[in-house]
């Protein structure tokens, strides 16, 4: 490691990744330090009993050829280099609930869409139809999003509420389960997430919707790959602890081992509240400090990943939303221990040596970062492992008794077939990948004061940036255009953006 850089990213998430190679490309010597034993963040994949299990990947959307992720990611230069499969077309995510035996599914295509609701909902296609309009023309409205560095968003569309535009659809209360049964991709609050999230998210999977082969690891190896290609470099069991600052700029980040890098500019794609107490308070506007630091974090989870025995559950090319209640869809993270947990997410990862077999399947719920409040100061990483002890051992195992009962009904037999079951919770977000309280998602976002959530990704600072899912939008593609985002207050947005149009084309 050289002692001066031109830029130096402290976190190697997707957003320092990505930053780092529009950075690398443009000619700037760049140098990414990530604290723990992967790279990747939320790309990082694990392996149990010989089974690779994704930590945060479960699908992405927008890659098919044109698409706007796969614009990007050609630029990028990995596109050609990614193992994928292509979810089902007519269901790549089903919504279901217990008290309901019919299976609704999210097709990919927009008039295929509409189809396929159209079956259990044959009174409402019109209405199924201008849902899908709305959700253009508000994606239409974002440049970065469509590949245009000129246009806006103004207030109102950011003021729109998911569940009341939902809502305004339609009569049909089942449909409006139905349409916001995904909303597990922002965890959905009904008197906050704005409809713009909902949009951004859902377009993309309607548009083309694909699973990893062997799990999301693999982009983060395609793009180490490219920033090595362009000069970058990397390293890990690197944590720095301190960004030092001199007349409004950062000179150098400090690490835990004692050693100091210097650079002309710093792209921060750790934690916000995290990143602002590493340069400290006093450089900062405190309003500005204040209400990074007040910002609520999205909700965490708890998830058990699942080793089939060989050749016993059927491989599935689609995911599952499913519901105890419909009527539930939007308040699953209001639970107590009774009640919990009220719906669940399932995906498994696509293999290459299988096709008709499953070799694991993950199960995602909802966990407040309360229901481990015992074991907050306790830590456990690859970097530095350590026990959180027998009580956290009973907590979870009471946990998975519990959720696998959910599972069976949804999925009967399931348990015969399962070989070992893995699990985790708020705490191993929080320590693997670095979220506040252990959030899936950065920072709620708020229909009713958007600005509040908004931070942007220039701060005050001469030369330090931010990036990251808490800047703008979370998310592989929302990721991705947030360092587009970082990196174009460098090298500026029309040019950036007229690079990556050519690249595509």
């Amino acid at each position: 490691m050289k002692e001066q850089y031109d830029v130096v990213i402290v976190g190697s998430g997707l957003g320092g990744l990505v930053s780092a190679i529009i950075l690398a490309k443009e000619g700037y010597s760049v140098c990414v330090l990530e604290k723990n034993n992967q790279y990747g963040g939320n790309l990082q994949t694990f392996v149990r009993d010989k089974t690779i299990f994704d930590t945060g990947i479960h699908y992405i959307g927008g890659l098919s050829e044109g698409e706007n992720l796969y614009k990007y990611f050609k630029y990028l230069g990995i596109i050609d280099h990614l193992n994928l499969k292509k979810m089902d077309d007519n269901g790549f995510d089903i919504i279901s609930f217990d008290d309901d035996e019919n299976e609704y599914p999210h097709a990919q295509g927009y008039d295929n869409f509409v189809n396929q609701l159209g079956v259990f909902f044959p009174d409402e296609k019109e209405n199924i139809e201008k849902y899908c309009d709305k959700i253009k023309v508000i994606c239409e409205s974002f440049p970065l999003y469509n590949l245009q560095w000129e246009g806006k968003y103004d207030n109102e569309i950011l003021s729109l509420n998911a569940k009341e535009t939902i809502d305004a659809f339609t009569e049909n209360e089942k449909l409006k389960a139905v349409l916001a049964g995904s909303n597990f991709l922002y965890a959905g609050i009904p008197d906050k997430s704005p409809f713009y999230v909902h949009a951004l998210s859902v377009n993309s999977y309607i548009q083309s919707s694909w699973r990893c082969i062997n799990g999301g690891s693999q982009i983060t190896k395609q793009l180490l790959k490219q920033l090595k290609k362009y000069g970058g470099e990397f390293y890990k069991y690197k944590e720095v602890v301190k960004f030092n600052v001199e007349e409004n700029k950062v000179t150098s980040v400090e690490m835990k081992d004692g050693t100091r890098v210097s650079a002309s500019y710093f792209i921060s794609n750790i934690e916000p509240k995290t990143t602002l107490k590493m340069v400290g308070e006093e450089h900062f506007r405190k309003s500005f400090f204040s209400r990074v630091q007040s910002l609520e974090g999205v909700i965490s989870a708890f998830s058990l990943y699942i080793v089939f025995k060989p050749e016993t559950f059927k491989y599935i090319n689609h995911n599952h939303y499913h519901f105890k209640k419909s009527s539930e869809v939007w308040t699953c993270h209001e639970y107590d221990e009774e009640s919990w947990p009220k719906a669940f997410m399932a995906s498994m990862n696509a293999s290459k040596k299988q096709e008709e077999w499953a070799e694991g399947m993950t199960f995602i719920t909802y966990m407040k970062y309360d229901d481990v409040a015992p074991w907050v100061n306790t830590f456990n990483t690859t970097a530095e492992e350590s026990d959180r002890g027998e009580s956290y051992e009973e907590f979870k195992a009471r946990k998975v008794e519990k959720f696998l009962k959910e599972i069976e009904i949804k999925f009967p037999g399931i348990k015969e077939c399962i070989q070992s079951i893995h699990t985790s919770t708020p705490l191993s977000y929080r320590d693997y990948i670095g979220g506040s309280n252990g959030n899936m998602y950065g920072y709620v976002k708020d229909a009713s004061n958007p600005m509040k959530t908004l931070i942007p990704s220039k701060t005050k600072l001469d030369n330090l940036y931010l990036t990251g899912q808490s800047i703008n939008m979370h998310g592989v593609l929302g990721v991705t255009i947030g360092a587009v985002v970082t990196c174009s207050e460098i090298v500026g947005k029309e040019y950036l953006v007229t690079k990556i149009n050519q690249a595509s084309e």
